[in-house]
């Protein structure tokens, strides 16, 4: 900020500034899209708790996590004969995991298809997540792959399907393929797995509020609008504490 700025100009820019949401997250994971469900009605919850116009905005970005790196594009077989493999468990065991989890899907709002479901792998799905963030529309099209995925049984793994998708919700198809086929947000895809690694994250949904409180896993709505809550609380408790004379801005790192 300028070295003229008032103390009350930064804190009330402390005080207005959106609450950072960063979510590790993988297309092919079914608690992420039920997470995201979550999390969106926690953003609900917390905002209907306040004062009409007094609750903080809240921003949301997508990291990538695979769950499978070394799941085929095109995988032969149902969901249950992958998981069977990949977790060593009886398909039996795997259809009472599946039906649990479409259970609790529906109660927020879900369809899952597991039918219908086309396993695959997720990285250029990624990659389109990526690409959409460079152009604006990250969260639509977050939205659009999960729905495609669990609901539509669409494949998420082509380039060509990628692109059909994205191409939906108004981005230039021609330029999600030649994206897609350079890969040139891998690398992005890449970073945000590194970064994963750093902070000690192995399964997923997991959520990083203002890059200082981490919660892992689809936590009820209740929950979430707690997490809100509290941080607007502490951006109100720091905006009382008096600075030194002569202060022009605060910076606050975590």
């Amino acid at each position: 900020m300028p070295g003229n700025t008032s103390l009350g100009t930064v804190v009330a820019h402390y005080m207005s500034e959106a609450i950072k949401v960063d979510v590790w997250s993988d297309i092919a994971c079914p608690w992420c899209y039920i997470g995201k469900r979550q999390l969106e009605g926690g953003i609900a919850q917390y905002a209907a708790s306040v004062a009409e116009g007094a609750a903080l905005p809240v921003e949301i970005e997508y990291h990538s996590f695979e769950l499978s790196p070394d799941t085929p594009v095109d995988f032969e077989g149902s969901e249950v004969d992958f998981l069977a493999g990949h977790k060593g468990l009886a398909p039996a065991q795997v259809e009472g995991m599946l039906e649990r989890v479409t259970g609790i899907a529906e109660s927020v709002g879900l369809r899952y298809d597991y039918d219908a479901l086309q396993h695959t792998n997720t990285v250029k799905a990624h990659q389109l997540i990526h690409y959409a963030k460079a152009h604006g529309v990250q969260l639509e099209v977050k939205e659009r792959l999960l729905k495609a995925y669990f609901e539509e049984g669409r494949h998420v793994g082509r380039d060509e399907d990628l692109a059909d998708l994205a191409a939906e919700i108004g981005l230039d198809r021609a330029d999600v393929l030649r994206s897609l086929q350079s890969n040139e947000f891998l690398a992005d895809v890449r970073a945000d797995q590194a970064q994963a690694v750093e902070f000690g994250i192995q399964g997923v949904p997991f959520f990083v509020f203002d890059s200082k409180y981490g919660v892992s896993g689809a936590q009820e709505e209740s929950a979430f609008a707690q997490v809100f809550a509290q941080l607007a609380e502490e951006r109100g408790e720091a905006s009382l504490v008096s600075a030194p004379a002569g202060v022009a801005d605060t910076e606050v790192s975590q």
